[in-house]
């Protein structure tokens, strides 16, 4: 299971690139909103209904995915219950994904140290103690962890994920589904 976290702001392309990609690989994902209802508002006016919400987050997933967007990421680093989950996965070595402006709550959570992390240019700073990936690599991977940059990586970013999760074949079928590269 794969649960990705979304509140108003979330950059839509990043988060629902995500979902659409690991839905056709057949992995089980479910969205879920950190605000008072399911249903958050993208950073761009898209209503996006989420799954659940997560006050009804009961066990920990395979896997946590963090969309960015400013706002969304701001939301979500200000979530305490969300907090206390990363840190959960983080001391079991479960996968925290993130992109974009999302990179920045586990390196401001002092979770990055020494590990090759990515984010939106501009945000490096935020990647406490990170050996920061920039300007070449699109998605950095360095054991739990997988970062990316932002609108324009969510593609490679959710293959890494697919990859990870299943194995490079089903990675590449999908990326020839989409017509990716």
């Amino acid at each position: 299971m794969v649960y990705i976290f979304m509140a108003d702001g979330t950059e839509e392309i990043e988060a629902l690139t995500v979902v659409d990609l690991l839905r056709r690989a057949g992995i089980e994902i479910k969205t879920v909103s950190v605000e008072k209802t399911n249903d958050t508002m993208g950073s761009h006016g898209i209503p996006i209904g989420c799954d659940m919400n997560i006050k009804d987050v009961a066990s920990l997933p395979e896997m946590i995915v963090l969309p960015g967007g400013k706002k969304g990421t701001d939301t979500l680093k200000a979530n305490e219950v969300l907090a206390e989950l990363i840190r959960k996965q983080n001391d079991r070595n479960g996968y925290l994904a993130a992109i974009c402006a999302a990179p920045t709550i586990y390196g401001e959570m002092g979770l990055l140290m020494g590990r090759k992390a990515t984010c939106y240019p501009g945000l490096e700073e935020k990647l406490i103690g990170a050996r920061v990936q920039m300007p070449d690599v699109t998605v950095a991977v360095d054991d739990n962890f997988i970062t990316s940059r932002g609108l324009g990586t969510s593609i490679d970013f959710a293959l890494k994920i697919i990859e990870i999760l299943l194995s490079k074949e089903d990675s590449d079928k999908i990326a020839k589904q989409v017509v990716y590269r």
